[in-house]
């Protein structure tokens, strides 16, 4: 009889208890945990393998847009824009401003353009009170530059828009033999090395600072009294260091080569280099554009940044 009571009440539990429902173990759960794991350890790089391809093919179209900007301004001028202007207002209405400058109405930018001649006709500083100082142009931002998107502060209390692209002034800031240098105005036939075979621009992100990098005005290195724009949104191709200021004054006087640099390395400034890893995207006078291997030989570049010293380079 106690037998038959003790499993009337074992039936009893049972029913209150529910049916029973099946569970993981500890060590299911754990294999669960490490596959999901090794999934995402698969998956994160290659999405953000994808983002970075993404960012370089973004980058490499905004450089050749700017180019057809500037084969616009050209054909409309007949000849390329100053690389950067000069304090002399009878020269050009734009004093210390860029071949970025004079591209705005190129680019879709007219608004912005009308703006920039009212400031300058307001003050002939335009690191003062001017809306572009400051002011964000995303064509001009490589999204692989993490601080693309947004104004940067810099010493002396600026605010500045930044640029990814330099235009390439020649050799180095005293030279002048390159396509945008200071007070420039050179046309198609004065290219005598060949359109396709001379650099207009090319990839350098501003400085770590952010007080070289600036797309609508600055001064660089100064020579022969004149502002030669470099490091700052102009460069050479063996860039030298003689009269920088702040942190990029205690780099070596180079002559520097372009190669890899670092967004965290002060000293990269002075030549051309990408984020994208393995080299950079460069335009060429006429508007086409290549990729430049950081294992080129090291006198292509400079072979190429200038307009008439008559070297033959072959590219790939």
């Amino acid at each position: 009889m106690w037998i038959q009571h003790l499993q009337v009440r074992k039936a009893i539990s049972i029913r209150q208890l529910g049916p029973l429902r099946p569970a993981f173990t500890l060590i299911e759960l754990l294999v669960v945990i490490a596959v999901i794991g090794i999934l995402m350890a698969i998956a994160i790089p290659a999405i953000q393998s994808v983002r970075r391809s993404a960012e370089r093919t973004t980058c490499a179209n905004q450089l050749r847009q700017i180019g057809v900007g500037l084969l616009s301004y050209q054909s409309t001028h007949k000849h390329f824009p100053p690389g950067i202007v000069s304090d002399d207002a009878h020269l050009n209405r734009f004093p210390r401003g860029t071949f970025l400058v004079h591209l705005l109405p190129h680019v879709e930018q007219d608004n912005l353009f009308k703006t920039v001649q009212e400031d300058w006709q307001a003050t002939g500083s335009p690191f003062i009170g001017h809306i572009g100082f400051q002011s964000v142009i995303p064509l001009y931002q490589c999204p692989s530059d993490p601080r693309s998107g947004q104004p940067q502060w810099t010493h002396e209390g600026r605010l500045v828009g930044l640029t990814s692209y330099v235009g390439v002034a020649g050799t180095n800031y005293m030279t002048r033999d390159g396509v945008l240098f200071v007070n420039s105005r050179i046309r198609g036939s004065e290219i005598r090395d060949g359109l396709s075979h001379t650099l207009l621009l090319g990839e350098r992100p501003a400085s770590t600072d952010n007080w070289y990098g600036w797309w609508y005005a600055g001064t660089g290195q100064m020579h022969d009294g004149l502002p030669s724009g470099s490091p700052d949104m102009l460069l050479g191709a063996l860039e030298r260091n003689d009269a920088t200021t702040y942190d990029a004054a205690n780099c070596p006087a180079g002559p520097y080569q372009f190669t890899a640099g670092d967004f965290d390395e002060q000293c990269s400034l002075f030549h051309f280099w990408s984020p994208h890893g393995g080299g950079s995207h460069f335009l060429m006078c006429d508007g086409s554009l290549q990729f430049l291997s950081y294992t080129i030989d090291a006198s292509v570049i400079p072979a190429l940044a200038t307009r008439d010293s008559g070297e033959i380079v072959t590219l790939d």
